[in-house]
């Protein structure tokens, strides 16, 4: 199958990029490889060392499967370019990683936030408009959030998968069920962009009959996969910077190199979270399992298990020997929220989940002792507040 990788150079669609060539998918990336660019401006790098997009696609001819292609376009800005190789190409599948997806970095500044609209929203309405001019039949699979549903405000309902079935009152007192998209309730300006997405998706499959698969994704944790560990040019990036590394391997770069695990508010936060490989696998069985012509959108709740911060912290401490700092919390958010999830359809596919407690945590702890020289200790902490109040708490001594 020919599968078009957009935003195949970053963190998940790098190790999905050489995953689907692996299984014999013939692949090609696009990528602007904007993500390195906001490294440059960040002033900060991946824990490991990341090599150039053709040093990576050169060690993947010499170790990995069939060989990957390359093509430079920025699909929010480029609309012809992207809709030429649409028409060459003739993808059956399109694999959508080509979005700004940190949270902290969209919050950051009124730049990073009109960038993350600029950049998610146009790319995704440019990717299904070119589909539509070019008239090629493909399946767009989607990388979205979990953060799509919100935190906090569920009262212990659990979250089903993107669809949500209500029964609506008549003035003759007759009532009668319908499925809409579940409310959205997005935290910050990224999951903002997402939602925008999920009705962008069900407006094109509705009018024109795409055929799309969103994965409302949790949050990912490691770093490698088989894949990516044949070959120290195919290491994965390693985010640990209070922009985009996510709460789980921050703890565990943390606990590598001895600074105390930074927990912000009280830590009853509940989050989804997801390991690499499985985030891999689920892409592959989206794509090998595609809807049906006519079918809705199809929403697939990526994730494979639940945790409160605080207690994840714990987990990480006891396994490192590491310290607890608890810290005012940038985010503007529930203190405390439950979060129960369905994710039934990806293990129906044949998703077999790992978990927290299957040995990994001690395979990243690893990775990040290996390369600890590499953390810049000052770029640790979370510093883009959602709101002026929560910036005077971030200054205000603790």
């Amino acid at each position: 199958m020919k599968v078009l990788v957009l935003g195949g150079d970053g963190f998940c669609g790098w190790p999905c990029a050489v995953n689907l060539a692996e299984t014999g998918h013939d692949v090609l990336i696009v990528d602007n490889l904007s993500r390195r660019k906001i490294d440059i401006d960040l002033g900060v790098e991946s824990l490991t060392p990341i090599a150039t997009i053709h040093d990576r696609l050169k060690a993947w001819r010499e170790v990995g499967g069939r060989p990957i292609d390359f093509v430079s376009i920025d699909i929010a800005r480029n609309y012809a370019r992207l809709l030429d190789l649409l028409r060459n190409e003739r993808p059956q599948a399109i694999v959508h990683f080509a979005e700004q997806r940190a949270a902290p970095y969209s919050m950051k500044t009124s730049t990073t936030k009109r960038y993350t609209v600029d950049n998610n929203v146009s790319g995704t309405n440019n990717l299904l408009c070119a589909i539509v001019e070019s008239g090629i039949e493909t399946h767009i699979v989607h990388l979205g959030t979990m953060g799509v549903y919100g935190y906090g405000s569920h009262r212990g309902a659990t979250i089903p998968e993107g669809y949500l079935t209500v029964e609506v009152p008549q003035p003759d007192g007759s009532r009668f069920t319908e499925k809409i998209l579940h409310p959205t309730d997005p935290g910050s300006v990224y999951h903002l962009t997402k939602t925008l997405d999920q009705l962008l998706f069900y407006y094109y499959n509705k009018n024109d009959g795409i055929r799309v698969t969103d994965l409302h994704q949790g949050i990912v944790w490691g770093t490698n996969t088989e894949l990516t560990d044949r070959d120290p040019r195919l290491v994965n990036r390693f985010d640990y910077d209070g922009d985009y590394g996510t709460v789980l391997n921050r703890f565990l770069i943390q606990a590598a190199i001895g600074y105390p695990l930074t927990v912000h508010g009280t830590g009853g936060q509940t989050r989804a979270f997801i390991h690499i490989r499985d985030s891999v696998k689920c892409v592959q069985l989206a794509i090998e399992t595609p809807p049906t012509s006519g079918e809705k959108v199809r929403i697939f709740n990526q994730m494979t298990e639940s945790h409160q911060v605080k207690n994840l912290a714990e987990k990480v401490a006891a396994l490192t020997g590491a310290s607890i700092n608890y810290l005012p919390n940038p985010r503007k958010e529930a203190i405390e929220n439950d979060l129960i999830v369905d994710n039934r359809c990806l293990i129906d596919l044949g998703l077999k989940p790992t978990t927290l407690d299957g040995g990994l945590l001690a395979e990243v702890v690893d990775v990040a002792r290996r390369w600890a020289d590499r953390c810049d200790r000052s770029r640790i902490p979370c510093v883009s507040a959602w709101t002026n109040s929560q910036a005077s708490a971030l200054k205000s001594p603790v």
